[in-house]
């Protein structure tokens, strides 16, 4: 079987809001192959700038765009087309765009793999530690306090054990900050864990001493309350407060990830599989975490490629505790999959199906497909 084709899609919200909110657009990733098996996979960036490290020609050998480079391989030599990629956009890659754009095709050869096999990824992966994960539902912060509380009560009500928020409107006011954690403990009761998304908004100072006000509200974690670059920072931060410290989305290299957990010496490792250069990377980074003692979680706020990519990875490792589950109303996040992956008593099952186990909307891809 060779791969014959790639295609890197955009999809997009007609209109969207400015906060931070990854539902809004993606770039999905079709991967064709001479066998009649298509693969799908996602990347979690900037949708125009990652189709163009995807569909960029052939410059010179370290510089190369990453279609030209798969094209006319085994899906199943997944190791080698990693660093045939890797290699191949050395010029201009190594961090970033580069690796997330890979992401995609790596998580559509992967899809392949599966489907060729009639087996779930997880079992590709060598997994099998667990059937099901427990999930926590994931949203931004409401629009004020009330709206916060009416969100979580929703979370709640719909089976969640967990419940974490974030971003805008978080450092802004720090009084208003510690607000807003008293109203999602509040509204989510004594026996719901509540976790912070702060946002990178704090300074390591300010990150202690907020974390320490948190402590009262009894959270889950502080997550990414530091601008990713401040290692130092976060160091301090950990040794500093007793909360848990999460941190890793912003990652997308093996190198940044080992950076994080030694240098840096936080508690939870956020590993995106649209980011990090797919699965095949990511469980290498997992046991990375396993080795130092460290939970690996998944961080997904995009479509169900990337929640049961996610699945997958959390199966195949031992350091698994919870799954991120995006829970924002987009349609892109909601309605790609014909057949959406649900949390059932705050759990969510891993994919039994082939491959990847998504089966995508096609109408939904035509609705929000832009040109460019």
């Amino acid at each position: 079987m060779k791969i014959t084709d790639v295609e890197a899609i955009i999809l997009s919200l007609p209109q969207k809001r400015k906060r931070t909110d990854g539902t809004q657009d993606m770039l999905l990733v079709r991967v064709s192959t001479d066998a009649g098996i298509v693969g799908y996979g996602e990347v979690d960036s900037s949708p125009l700038v990652a189709k163009a490290l995807i569909d960029a020609p052939f410059s010179h050998t370290i510089s190369s765009g990453l279609r030209e480079l798969v094209i006319g391989e085994d899906p199943f030599a997944y190791e080698k087309i990693w660093h045939k990629m890797y290699n191949g956009c050395i010029y201009h890659g190594r961090r970033g765009a580069a690796i997330q754009a890979m992401s995609g095709i790596d998580l559509a050869l992967w899809d392949i793999m599966g489907k060729a096999l009639q087996m779930p990824v997880y079992r590709l992966l060598g997994g099998g530690f667990r059937s099901q994960v427990r999930a926590y539902a994931s949203a931004l912060f409401g629009d004020d306090l009330k709206h916060t509380a009416d969100k979580v009560k929703q979370y709640v009500d719909q089976g969640f054990t967990a419940v974490k928020m974030g971003w805008e409107p978080m450092g802004q006011d720090l009084e208003y900050d510690v607000q807003l954690v008293q109203t999602m403990r509040a509204a989510a009761g004594p026996e719901v864990d509540i976790l912070i998304d702060a946002g990178l908004c704090y300074d390591a100072k300010t990150a202690i001493q907020m974390a320490r006000r948190f402590e009262e509200y009894d959270i889950f974690w502080l997550e990414e309350p530091l601008h990713p670059d401040n290692l130092e920072g976060y160091r301090r931060l950990s040794e500093s407060v007793d909360v848990r410290i999460a941190a890793g989305e912003e990652e997308s290299s093996r190198a940044s990830f080992i950076d994080l957990m030694d240098r840096g010496k936080v508690d939870v490792v956020q590993v995106d599989v649209t980011r990090v250069g797919g699965l095949t990377e990511a469980k290498k980074i997992a046991y990375l975490a396993h080795d130092r003692g460290l939970p690996c979680i998944n961080h997904s706020f995009t479509t169900d490629i990337n929640i049961a990519a996610s699945l997958h990875l959390l199966a195949s490792i031992p350091n698994a505790i919870l799954l991120e589950f995006c829970v924002e109303e987009s349609p892109l996040r909601m309605e790609l999959a014909r057949d959406p992956i649900r949390v059932e008593d705050g759990m969510a099952r891993v994919p039994e199906g082939p491959g990847l186990g998504v089966e995508l909307n096609e109408e939904v891809i035509a609705r929000y497909r832009v040109s460019v």
